[in-house]
């Protein structure tokens, strides 16, 4: 391995005093752009180097993405195999898993994602007979996940109940979920920092075990810890006190979910004697860029003073551009992106970030009709898809017998004769007897309610499942290929899809990528099928993002943290929009949007746009708007341009020497049951009437070019447009 002299080698004074700083607690403020990742790696090499073991030390960060670059980067530093990277919830996982019988938990539980909690959810809604209308299923979890971010498990929410109509309410929702979980030997996200927490508290003994196990701490993202992971991290780190923490308050954006930016602040006064690191030094933007971010920020109280220092000179673009409406402010920002593909960058560097994702609309239609290839980070719609959900509950059912949901999805999944009446009968006897669906199916011969015929399929199907359970050891690829054939889902998608015309990818092909992804987990990670259920699981909306995809990102500003571009655009900078309408009435909050604006800034390397519209259509109004206080905040209102050209806007010329005509055009498009055709007339909620003059069909993404009454010429992505057809095609 590397000496601590080559370890020592590109680092700057700060970075190095970070880096060898071995023994009590340490606090890195890293500023945007400064290297922390970096940090992060040279410190694991210069402990190890150091006659630290490997698996003394435990590294944490928030996403898998950012686990796996740390990964990939301190084994091509040739440190020995051991360290502990993961996310907090991989490590709650593991930690859980290993000290189950404390938490009073099977080992094989099923860690529910949000689909699943809200099913969950909707049951003790109607379990403790109240109406979902008046206790929405989303908000009781929200309200849920609140009270387990702040330790509050049912028995300490009953204990500091108000006692008024509404928590009681939710104390019997909070019960009757908690109850379900518990019949599935399920945990949700929440759950498994919560019950983290409690072990730590509760169990000297095994916190101390931990201790010994991990000598070494480090948290990434501390400004994002919520209040269960402060305690997390202070009871790893309570017998050594050898914790280092990185982060930056001006990045604190997650304050929604439980995020409190108060831990990162209060550090020192929760580890008296700790040393302070500030990396400042920004080795991403041009500093034109960093002058804007560094004037936006310091109008926030709740920081650390610094500055953004930086390293590459003078070059960068910044245009700032006021459009007319959403459509003008879309084909902005794809002629925009145009002009700078056109110039031989890479989409791959280009990112356009808005605030919320009903924004991307408006952009997705733009850069359909200009040929612009754009991927869009949105969550994890690929887990959410039908096949997907079908072939993972085969396996959830499989690690955890007890998942009745998982049971329920499975057992006529294919079609199999076994229907919903059955399943009724089956759950209902199981509930009697306490015990799951699945021991039923497996013990059906002693029920008299089912008829013989259906006793017989029933057994089948517990047979197929007691047999998968017996090649578990092998790797999770060859487990789920195996298990997708065997069940039965194979021939039916193959037979699904003979019949059906996708305009993307077939449900068989989806199935294909899930096990293409276990192949690469077994070979990046080994383990085994649980633990590839829980990398799944534990699935972020980053994690999503391809950056050798060949595409321009379009993501929320959320999504865009970790991330960087040589350019990037930031759309809607309004007053209810950036800043978010929510925020209007809470200092804290709007300190929180100027932090998101921030973040958006620092992710530009080289070029920055900024966009605004006179107008936009909000809950389906037109609505005049008023520009965001951040531009004055940054200074950047000066440097709007209304209307006018600039080095970096488009002309009509331009648009007609770029534009490539695009291919098939189509004589009709059916779309939710209306036939549109060239000639067609038809109705906008904004545009009014107008006369289609072009039609492009792209399947799922099929755009119409609408000619209206008041001579404006609209490109319209036809499933977003809502047009209304008034009158027959007309005749050439």
């Amino acid at each position: 391995m590397s000496s601590l002299v080559s370890i020592a080698e590109n680092l700057t004074c700060a970075q190095k005093q970070a880096v060898f700083h071995k023994d009590g607690p340490l606090l890195v403020i890293a500023g945007p752009g400064s290297g922390k990742t970096r940090v992060i790696t040279h410190r694991i090499a210069a402990l190890v180097k150091q006659d630290v073991l490997p698996s003394n030390i435990c590294a944490v960060t928030f996403t898998n993405k950012a686990a796996d670059e740390m990964r990939q980067r301190v084994l091509a530093m040739n440190v020995p195999q051991g360290v502990h990277l993961s996310t907090f919830h991989s490590l709650c996982v593991r930690i859980l898993r290993k000290f189950n019988e404390a938490v009073a938990i099977a080992p094989a539980f099923s860690i529910y994602d949000e689909s699943e909690q809200k099913k969950c959810i909707k049951e003790a809604v109607k379990a403790a007979q109240l109406d979902s209308k008046n206790f929405p299923p989303a908000a009781m979890l929200e309200t849920i996940s609140r009270l387990k971010n702040n330790l509050q498990d049912v028995a300490t929410f009953e204990a500091n109940n108000g006692g008024d109509y509404f928590s009681q309410c939710v104390l019997k929702i909070y019960k009757g979920y908690q109850k379900i979980l518990e019949k599935n030997n399920a945990l949700d996200f929440d759950d498994l920092l919560l019950k983290t927490a409690f072990l730590l508290r509760n169990f000297p003994d095994i916190r101390k075990q931990l201790n010994d196990r991990f000598k070494y701490l480090m948290i990434d993202e501390y400004q994002d810890t919520n209040h269960a992971q402060y305690q997390i991290a202070k009871g790893l780190a309570a017998e050594h006190n050898n914790i280092c923490v990185t982060g930056d308050p001006d990045q604190s954006i997650y304050g929604w979910r439980g995020a409190d930016i108060g831990n990162i602040l209060a550090f020192e006064h929760d580890w008296p004697d700790a040393t302070v690191v500030k990396l400042e030094e920004n080795f991403r933007s041009m500093p034109e860029i960093l002058t804007v971010a560094d004037r936006l920020i310091v109008a926030n109280k709740s920081r650390k003073q610094k500055k953004l220092l930086p390293v590459k000179s003078a070059g960068g673009e910044i245009v700032v551009r006021c459009l007319e409406d959403e459509q003008a402010e879309a084909e902005f920002i794809a002629q925009y992106t145009k002009k700078i593909l056109d110039s031989g960058t890479d989409a791959n560097k280009i990112a356009i970030f808005y605030r919320v994702n009903s924004m991307s609309r408006a952009i997705e239609e733009a850069f359909v009709v200009n040929r612009i290839p754009y991927q869009i980070i949105r969550g994890v719609e690929f887990y959410n898809r039908k096949e997907i959900r079908d072939i993972l509950a085969y396996l959830k059912l499989i690690v955890n017998p007890s998942d009745d949901h998982a049971l329920e999805r499975t057992i006529n999944s294919p079609a199999r004769g076994i229907g919903q009446t059955t399943i009724s009968k089956l759950a209902e006897y199981a509930a009697a007897k306490s015990t799951s669906i699945y021991q039923v199916v497996k013990d059906c011969s002693e029920i008299n309610l089912i008829s013989a015929a259906v006793k017989i399929k029933l057994k089948a199907f517990a047979d197929m499942i007691e047999n998968f359970k017996n090649d578990l050891a092998q790797p999770a690829a060859v487990f789920i290929e195996n298990v997708f054939k065997a069940s039965g889902l194979y021939e039916s998608l193959k037979a699904e899809a003979a019949k059906e015309a996708y305009s993307k990818a077939p449900p068989i092909d989806n199935v294909s990528e899930l096990i293409n992804s276990a192949r690469r987990f077994d070979q990046q990670q080994g383990g085994n099928l649980v633990d590839f259920l829980q990398h799944i699981a534990l699935f972020s909306d980053t994690d999503t993002y391809d950056a050798r995809s060949g595409k321009v990102s379009l993501m929320t500003l959320h999504c865009a943290k970790g991330l960087e571009f040589e350019n990037v655009v930031i759309a809607g900078l309004e007053q209810g929009i950036l800043p978010h309408e929510r925020s209007s009435d809470s200092p804290s909050d709007l300190e929180e949007e100027r932090r998101l604006f921030f973040v958006g800034i620092t992710r530009a390397k080289k070029r920055l746009a900024v966009t605004r519209c006179r107008y936009r259509t909000i809950h389906g109004q037109l609505t005049r708007t008023i520009m965001s206080p951040f531009l004055f905040d940054a200074a950047l209102e000066s440097q709007e341009i209304i209307e006018e050209k600039s080095d970096l806007d488009y002309d009509e010329s331009d648009k007609q020497d770029s534009y490539q005509e695009p291919a098939p055009k189509a004589a009709e498009v059916n779309v939710a049951g209306n036939d549109f055709a060239v000639g067609r007339l038809v109705s906008h909620k904004k545009f009014g009437t107008g006369r289609i003059k072009e039609l492009h069909n792209l399947g799922a993404d099929s755009i119409v070019v609408v000619e209206f009454k008041s001579g404006t010429v609209k490109p319209l992505m036809l499933k977003y447009a809502n047009l209304t057809i008034i009158g027959q095609k007309q005749e050439h």
